[in-house]
């Protein structure tokens, strides 16, 4: 009876301190501006999602699930979406989430001079509070990615009462933890709200994200036992992680994808030459480039949409690297050795992608300078459009909307190098007009052909999210977004 009670309560100390832990995510960079409005890093999701709820999630399959709102549904002629919201659902300034705010939040999204989500909400023509758990969306034109919206940045609910001064300092969300401190490069620490509304599902106190740039640092660190999880494990460290009995390794073929982001505006830029940028592609060969960066883990890509995805066209496979036509199509440009600077980011795997690229372009005449710079400071020189040609990664959306208007669209919040194609637009528009699948696959298609003729992106390969974990960890759901959603997460002692 003694040694049964002594077991008892061993295991009751035990959970107690899981229920205390301390998460420590290393991140692959620093996060942009705090602020759902504003931000436009992948990593700053990954923070976002322990910190802002949104009214629709997406799951491990994704479908759209809910979670501040509990459902949603179509007028019959596709131009009124109705949302309703979830009763009893707190902000960490615990005001109460309701019909009133989301208006606020959504009028914000639309009309803000700081949002960057005015163009995703562009057709919401109005929002109407029907009572306090239920917003109607009028719509301007049917728009069929309005759901995927919603289940990102846009549909991140803020208290009202912090709406008109920046948020980036407390970030007072209605999510399973509040933001408590942020130091540039360093560290971020959210702790846990105890009036979130899924409590149950919250098993740990305080999560730490530390930005850590390069992956071998990140990876001794967590050998170390100085993080309890890393995401972006490089994948030439996968064999070590798997060696490792103290580590697992979780893996997860993901919506991400890395593309080259050709400045079209840019002055006395060869790209801007449609025969010169032709002749970028087919220098390289994106199988080796999987191969001697990411020990082939990835995959090679063309398209926004992954190959054998839903809105992928077979009629477009990745094509082979072709020498002789890259050097043909210089010659007829007249530019046989075209100069420009690729900016990258300054991880070490980013850098070797610029120097695979560098080598290749270069046996087809291309002389190429590589530029390596911090997340922050590349996202800033694309916003602005200081840049010839950049590495970009989008960590991808389910709706293929949200992975190619971004970029390419004429009014894009992404469209950093200024193209502008009236057809891309008017197909664009089609789209998101339809919601049936096999109408929208027709459509994307059509689109396909138009930005592979144009190239003002070239896309390069679609990831696999890689994470590497202490085996104190537990309860971690990988999903195609790439995102680390701390429902569930448990930490041993």
């Amino acid at each position: 009876m003694l040694r049964t009670g002594a077991i008892w309560l061993a295991a009751l100390l035990l959970a107690g301190a899981a229920e205390g832990a301390t998460l420590r995510i290393g991140l692959n960079e620093d996060p942009d501006a705090l602020d759902p409005a504003r931000g436009g890093s992948f990593v700053g999701r990954v923070v976002f999602a322990a910190v802002c709820d949104k009214l629709i999630d997406t799951d491990a399959k994704n479908n759209f699930v809910p979670q501040l709102a509990t459902t949603w549904a179509w007028s019959a002629d596709n131009l009124i979406l109705t949302v309703s919201l979830r009763d009893g659902v707190k902000f960490h300034d615990d005001q109460v989430m309701d019909a009133e705010a989301v208006k606020a939040n959504l009028e914000r999204y639309r009309s803000a001079p700081e949002s960057l989500r005015k163009g995703e909400l562009k057709p919401v023509s109005s929002v109407e509070v029907v009572d306090p758990h239920t917003v109607r969306l009028h719509l301007s034109q049917p728009y069929a990615p309005l759901v995927a919206v919603l289940a990102d940045r846009a549909g991140m609910m803020i208290s009202p009462k912090a709406l008109g001064r920046d948020v980036t300092s407390d970030l007072p969300c209605a999510g399973p933890f509040k933001l408590t401190e942020r130091v540039a490069q360093d560290r971020i620490v959210v702790d846990r709200f105890d009036g979130y509304w899924n409590a149950d599902a919250i098993k740990l106190d305080r999560i730490v994200y530390q930005p850590q740039p390069d992956t071998t640092v990140r990876l001794v660190n967590l050998q170390a036992g100085q993080l309890d999880m890393v995401e972006r494990l490089g994948p030439t460290d996968v064999a070590t992680v798997k060696k490792n009995p103290k580590l697992k390794l979780i893996s997860q073929a993901a919506l991400a994808y890395y593309s080259v982001s050709i400045n079209l505006a840019a002055p006395d830029s060869p790209l801007k030459d449609p025969r010169v940028r032709a002749a970028l592609e087919a220098s390289i060969d994106r199988s080796v480039l999987n191969q001697v960066v990411f020990d082939g883990q990835f995959i090679p890509s063309n398209q926004f949409e992954a190959p054998g995805s839903r809105y992928w066209d077979p009629d477009h496979p990745v094509p082979s690297r072709d020498l002789a036509k890259a050097k043909a199509l210089l010659r007829e440009a007249g530019q046989e050795h075209p100069r420009f600077t690729l900016l990258i980011g300054n991880s070490p795997v980013e850098q070797q992608v610029g120097q695979v690229v560098q080598s290749l372009a270069a046996e087809a005449g291309f002389d190429i300078k590589l530029q390596a710079a911090e997340a922050n400071a590349l996202v800033a020189a694309g916003r602005s459009g200081n840049y010839q040609a950049t590495i970009v990664i989008w960590s991808g959306r389910p709706d293929p909307d949200g992975n190619v208007a971004i970029w390419l669209a004429c009014d894009g919040f992404l469209n950093w190098g200024k193209y502008c194609n009236p057809k891309f637009d008017d197909l664009l528009s089609g789209a998101r007009g339809v919601t049936d699948v096999a109408q929208r696959q027709a459509l994307y298609k059509q689109l396909v052909d138009v930005y592979l003729t144009d190239r003002p992106h070239i896309i390069l390969y679609h990831a696999k999210w890689l994470w590497a974990l202490s085996d104190k960890v537990s309860g971690f759901t990988p999903t195609p977004d790439g995102l680390i959603r701390p429902q569930g997460i448990t930490l041993a002692p």
